[in-house]
């Protein structure tokens, strides 16, 4: 008898299986960040002092190209590595919350806030009349850590957690874990931008207690996007995730119109608006716990199809009697019955039958989408995930949850 084997995937396999878990955007990054740095190592450039972020050059030349170029231009080997490896969780976890559209915006915010607030901090100190430190408008930063230190910050605030563990090693309260990364990364490591990390915690604070709210678009702007031809290879990639639906947890900062923020800003409530963007972890007893890879509101599959089902024929039924009732030889009143044999009665039925027949093909081909949009949510997704994926796949119901599907997973 042959005994049991234990078989083990190889590391390839296990490579492949993990990389193919990253969404769209965090593995786009990934693989930019890597091929331009490997570019660079062909070519022989080092020139990052060019590229690199410098606030002298930024203000007396306006070389604004440098805030977005420092960002995806690393020094060295070790330098992109740890970047990147930090960048993966991160950027998934972010991605399945936010979306991949919303996600992307996100980093070129992050990427902006950090240049300004940079910008900004330089010039203050190097030009304080008390005691100047000019060298500040001369550093050259480089690399994606600093907006790593941004999406820190917001991942924390958006998981809920009371505290964080620092290298396995021990654990420090979730406020303090951005600081304490900071300060340890300071100590640690030689040739690191302060300035550049300290940054990148300033714009994610930002960004969680809702002061970029001006910047962010609504969700229409992500729909519209999300449903544009030019996206719909984007869109069916399994990695894509789609940002329209709601967040598994915690909240995100929303757009605000001029109403709503200029209620907003009043002395008392100030503190209530802070204490908005804190994740609430509120359970309800009518709904069940939602399962955080699922971000779609569960429904019982036989219930809602009997209930569409039920609604289907008593539209049905109520045509038939209003066309019934407004007939000429079928008055509302009852009539006795008659013995005698009415040949214009089968007449009139057939008629009836004919015309909603009739009615029957004009809606089927008016509502030939809300029913496929049905049927997906009847399948447990999402109603504004399920339209837009419906939509990006024009009309294919297959090819639609092949887009949820992909994710979800």
């Amino acid at each position: 008898m042959r005994p049991n084997v234990v078989t083990e995937a190889g590391l390839p396999t296990r490579l492949s299986q993990w990389w193919a878990s990253v969404p769209f955007i965090t593995s786009g990054v990934v693989i930019l960040c890597g091929v331009i740095y490997l570019v660079c190592l062909l070519v022989g450039y080092d020139s990052f002092i060019e590229i690199c972020f410098l606030p002298s050059a930024v203000l007396s030349r306006f070389q604004v190209y440098r805030i977005y170029t420092s960002v995806l231009f690393h020094g060295s080997l070790l330098h992109v590595l740890f970047n990147m490896l930090a960048l993966v969780p991160l950027g998934t976890e972010l991605e399945r919350i936010m979306g991949s559209i919303r996600l992307l915006y996100l980093i070129f915010l992050l990427a902006t806030a950090n240049a300004i607030f940079h910008l900004i901090i330089a010039f203050v100190v190097a030009h304080n009349p008390l005691h100047p430190y000019p060298f500040l408008m001369n550093e050259c930063a480089i690399g994606f850590s600093g907006i790593i230190f941004s999406m820190i910050v917001i991942e924390t605030n958006l998981s809920g957690v009371q505290s964080r563990s620092v290298f396995g090693l021990f654990s420090v309260p979730a406020k303090w874990y951005a600081w304490i990364l900071l300060i340890l990364f300071q100590l640690l490591a030689t040739n690191v931008s302060l300035l550049g990390h300290l940054c990148g915690i300033v714009s994610g604070f930002a960004y969680t207690y809702g002061l970029f709210n001006y910047l962010l678009p609504g969700s229409s702007f992500y729909s519209s996007i999300e449903s544009s031809s030019l996206l719909s290879a984007c869109i069916r990639h399994p990695g894509f995730i789609l940002c329209t639906g709601g967040t598994t947890y915690g909240q995100l900062p929303i757009y605000l119109n001029a109403a709503t923020a200029s209620s907003g800003l009043s002395p008392g409530n100030i503190w209530r608006n802070l204490s908005s963007w804190m994740p609430q972890r509120e359970t309800s007893t009518s709904q069940p716990a939602q399962d955080p890879r699922f971000p779609g509101r569960g429904r019982t599959l036989g219930s809602a199809r009997s209930q569409s089902a039920t609604t289907a024929d008593s539209d049905i039924s109520l045509q038939a009697r209003l066309l019934d009732n407004s007939a000429p030889d079928h008055p509302l009143e009852t009539a006795p019955p008659s013995t005698e044999p009415r040949i214009s009665n089968g007449g009139h039925l057939s008629g009836e039958s004919e015309s909603i027949a009739v009615l029957a093909a004009q809606n089927q081909g008016v509502d030939n989408f809300e029913e496929e949009l049905k049927k997906l949510v009847t399948m447990g997704f999402e109603k504004t995930q399920a339209e837009v994926a419906l939509a990006a796949a024009d009309g294919d119901p297959s090819v639609a949850i092949e887009i949820l599907m992909s994710q979800q997973g």
